[in-house]
């Protein structure tokens, strides 16, 4: 698939959950897709059940009515001539099953945390149980963020897709650490808040609506799991940065605020312009100018990241502001995009 095609058959594994919903509501509006909606795929063992049932906010979408979950099964993925699998699933069943996947000649796209991080330090915080086939599949997994490694994605047969958190954090940091215009002696320290889907469907005491309603909670402060994949992708050490994740009473969105130190005095045009040349070209990161900062509701329910900053008076305190849709560029439009980058498709199809 490094070609371009005009159209491929995909599978989702994993479609009763949030991102899960999203994604396949994304495949099923996929205008290289309007022929061949996805395989969905429940767990094995299952019984099938109407995917209207499970999603019913899909409910007259194209296909959306025809379609059921049926049990996982390879030999149906066979059968039925899949190219590219989504893995929508737990991260130690993500784990057990590319090794098969890959193994039967499908690409794939995996959104849980199994295939991000290389360090093993970093990936111990998922406590997988590997076997050796996936650990020596982990340094073929590419770490799917369209923005960073746009063309490794396109050839790859793992694409392992980025966290929400992670992904506000990354895209928001990378453009000025490539550029070395921050001080790192002083450290940067990340302030992000999520709504409450980013801890998935199944209700806990801290998602529980008594819970999040009407608060607003600190949380992983020092354990967080994506804190790994900003220190692999940043090039960072852990003492150089601090994330800290926030419960937000929202359904969906994430809001990161990041307060760095520049190695010398800066203007707004020289930032400004190290982030626009950076993302020229990509169509799903919009630029704010300064001094304008980007909001959670103007990118809820978008498949966009906005950057927006603001410099202090003297040019050398800079603070960051990076919004997203955690369901959307942090989950589902992402693994699209990564796909649309596999088939050799413009990145951004299906997703404006």
């Amino acid at each position: 698939m490094s070609k371009t095609l005009t159209s491929i058959r995909t599978a989702v594994a994993g479609v009763s959950g949030f991102a899960g919903g999203e994604l396949v509501r994304l495949l099923l509006d996929h205008p290289r897709l309007t022929q061949t909606p996805p395989l969905l795929l429940g767990r094995s063992g299952a019984e099938t059940v109407a995917l209207s049932s499970l999603q019913p906010q899909l409910s007259g979408l194209p296909h959306a009515d025809d379609l059921s979950v049926v049990p996982f099964d390879w030999k149906l993925l066979k059968e039925e001539t899949i190219d590219l699998l989504f893995l929508a699933t737990p991260h130690q069943q993500s784990r057990e099953d590319v090794p098969q996947a890959l193994a039967q000649g499908l690409r794939v796209v995996d959104l849980s945390g199994a295939w991000r991080l290389h360090c093993e330090k970093n990936r111990a915080v998922y406590k997988l149980e590997d076997a050796d086939a996936a650990a020596q599949l982990q340094t073929e997994a590419v770490y799917g963020s369209p923005e960073l490694h746009g063309p490794r994605i396109a050839t790859a047969r793992l694409v392992a897709n980025p966290g929400c958190y992670a992904t506000s954090i990354i895209l928001a940091l990378a453009p000025l650490l490539r550029a070395n215009l921050v001080d790192l002696d002083h450290g940067i320290v990340c302030d992000a808040k999520s709504g409450v889907s980013g801890a998935g469907k199944a209700a806990t005491a801290a998602n529980h609506f008594m819970s999040a309603a009407d608060n607003l909670s600190a949380y992983a402060v020092f354990g967080h799991r994506h804190t790994g994949e900003m220190l692999e992708q940043l090039q960072l050490t852990g003492d150089q940065i601090q994330f800290t994740p926030h419960l937000l009473p929202i359904p969906r969105g994430i809001l990161s605020t990041i307060y760095l130190r520049l190695n010398a005095s800066g203007s707004i045009q020289s930032v400004q312009s190290c982030l626009d040349d950076f993302y020229a070209h990509s169509p799903l990161v919009r630029v704010r100018r300064s001094p304008a900062l980007p909001q959670i509701q103007h990118v809820v329910r978008t498949s966009f990241c906005d950057l927006g900053f603001q410099l202090s008076p003297e040019g050398r305190r800079l603070v960051l502001v990076s919004c997203l849709d955690n369901l959307l560029k942090g989950a589902a439009s992402q693994a699209v995009q990564n796909m649309n980058l596999m088939a050799g498709w413009h990145e951004a199809e299906g997703l404006l």
